[in-house]
């Protein structure tokens, strides 16, 4: 029912993410499908301080930069010395920031001078930190594109694939899988014809475990499973002598942790063995024991192995908080479910990592998810103040950007586009000063929240208690949550309404509560933190606590004796 205060002084994290791609084009009347010439392309260097201390205002902490490890792309840049990828295995025009192409290198969309790329990187990171954030990028272990050649590896490095026995579909030294005798074809995949179609022979294994030589369209056929040493048709682990892809991956951690990367965003770290994360976290760590692993991982079943065992130390919440959030917003859900969530993660609560969009989910002011970013206020407070977890936004989720475009690759599918050149309209018109009263009405809204979420010691590292066990007959279950945050002699009652109508009620404050929280009875001050209403009132035990909410809104009301 409740868990106690963290006594460290240690803030929560706020992480943005962004796509350099996009997160500074400018570029207007994009062309469904355009390349990088038609459509334009966001910079390293356009990340400027003035943005990143924009960001900073908002309260984060962190800045995911997505899609930075150079990937398969349709853009030929063979003059720049680059080897042109073959486009029928590229997924847009810009291509999918997974299919990585070299793990020693970074997308030269993103330079100014394609030949200066790396030093164009290092110095988004230097003024990154100058600004006072953190590094965090992607970490793609599971697959790589399909022409997979590092051009940038360091001396000495050999490059995936290189030595692997392709007549064996299964052997622990090999870095890839091989459908033995048979050639990669794709179904429902042009693969082209002539001198410029795509040839694979014997074909390899497709990163989201599809063993067959012809996986599907909706299959991630433009990338290949990488091989950590267990046979998929038995399950059995060959982990002893260390396999060559745990080394392999090991080197591309060490060598972005000498960048001054802060932190590392593991794509599908749930497809990649437990044991590769102990082997391979433990080392970075003893490099620089501030280096932060974040899991995108969907199987609840694992959460523990992978913190405890792995060493990761956060992992996406998605099937747990952010789907229970959507539920209730948008299909009907009790909003008594919440209650499920932090006993389903009752002990690590403070290893998640909460957020109500990303690249892969859908924008919450699309059509697809809510149409109304403002209504998703309580669901906000709830992820951003539930717990001691770190927070994560989506860039443009602060302006309520509805991702209403059909950019290419990436039809009307109320997500912004990973794979096409394209330009975000409201980050656009903030970037040139010109957002509408409504996204400046929204980002106010996120930013009051996500300060109070970071600075609140009882919101940032403080204890929680659930309050609906003693209030199923004060508040509408279905449609209101209510819960305290509590630490060193304060409190904070967090009561959110997800229901069209204002509510007025009296929340009930157990004697367990105040004791748990170490409240002594007696009078308190209170203050509406969203608002900045106040009020004198009396803890004597058992005690209701009045509180008007909003419709699709919520409060937070701090208390101190």
């Amino acid at each position: 029912m409740h868990y106690l205060c963290s006594m460290k002084e240690k803030k929560k994290a706020i992480i943005y993410q962004l796509m350099p791609r996009w997160f500074t084009n400018c570029r207007e009347n994009c062309v469904p499908n355009g390349s990088i010439r038609q459509n334009g392309v966001g910079k390293f260097n356009d990340i400027d301080e003035t943005k990143l201390r924009s960001i900073k205002s908002l309260g984060a902490s962190h800045v995911w930069y997505t899609g930075v490890i150079e990937h398969a792309t349709a853009t030929d840049y063979s003059r720049q010395g680059i080897l042109p990828c073959n486009a029928h295995v590229v997924k847009g025009k810009a291509g999918s920031p997974y299919a990585i192409r070299d793990y020693y290198d970074v997308c030269p969309d993103f330079a100014v001078k394609v030949k200066n790329r790396m030093a164009e990187f290092e110095s988004l990171v230097e003024r990154t930190h100058r600004t006072g954030l953190k590094v965090i990028i992607d970490f793609v272990p599971n697959h790589v594109a399909r022409e997979y050649e590092s051009d940038a590896k360091p001396v000495g490095v050999s490059d995936l694939g290189e030595g692997d026995n392709p007549m064996m579909f299964f052997d622990p030294k090999n870095n890839f899988y091989y459908i033995t005798g048979q050639e990669f074809a794709p179904v429902g995949v042009d693969l082209g014809h002539g001198d410029g179609a795509y040839s694979e022979f014997p074909a390899r294994a497709t990163g989201n475990d599809c063993y067959t030589a012809s996986p599907g369209r909706d299959d991630w056929y433009e990338t290949v499973k990488l091989n950590y040493g267990i046979d998929p048709w038995n399950g059995s682990k060959h982990f002893d002598p260390v396999p060559s892809t745990w080394t392999r991956m090991l080197d591309i951690l060490k060598f972005w942790t000498g960048k001054g990367v802060d932190g590392f965003r593991c794509d599908m770290a749930h497809m990649v063995p437990v044991e590769f994360w102990q082997w391979a976290i433990r080392q970075i760590k003893q490099i620089n024991p501030d280096v932060v692993f974040i899991a995108e991982i969907y199987d609840v079943a694992l959460y523990r192995s992978y913190i405890f065992d792995g060493g990761f130390d956060y992992l996406y919440d998605k099937v747990t908080l952010y789907d229970t959030l959507r539920g209730i917003l948008c299909n009907g859900w009790s909003a008594s479910e919440l209650t499920r969530c932090w006993q389903t993660v009752e002990g690590i609560g403070d290893h998640m990592l909460n957020f109500l969009e990303n690249h892969d989910e859908q924008r919450i002011a699309s059509q697809q998810f809510l149409g109304d970013p403002f209504k998703a206020l309580p669901a906000l407070v709830v992820s951003a103040t539930m717990s001691t977890a770190p927070f994560m936004l989506y860039s443009g989720q602060e302006l309520g950007e509805p991702a209403a475009d059909a950019e290419g690759y990436s039809g009307r599918d109320g997500r912004t586009t990973i794979f096409d050149y394209w330009s975000i309209p409201t980050l656009r018109r903030w970037h040139q000063g010109k957002p509408t009263a409504d996204e400046r009405r929204l980002r106010s809204l996120y930013r009051k929240v996500l300060h109070l979420a970071r600075s609140e010691k009882s919101l940032s590292r403080g204890g929680f208690f659930d309050l609906m066990y003693v209030n199923q007959d004060t508040l509408d279950v279905h449609r209101q949550y209510a819960y305290l945050r509590h630490c060193e002699g304060e409190m904070a009652l967090v009561v959110a309404n997800f229901g069209d109508t204002e509510v007025d009620a009296s929340v009930r404050i157990p004697q367990h509560a105040l004791e748990c929280a170490q409240m002594p009875h007696g009078n308190y001050h209170g203050e509406e933190l969203l608002s900045g209403t106040t009020v004198d009132l009396t803890f004597n035990g058992e005690d209701s606590v009045r509180v008007h909410i909003p419709a699709h809104h919520a409060v937070i009301w701090k208390y101190t004796h």
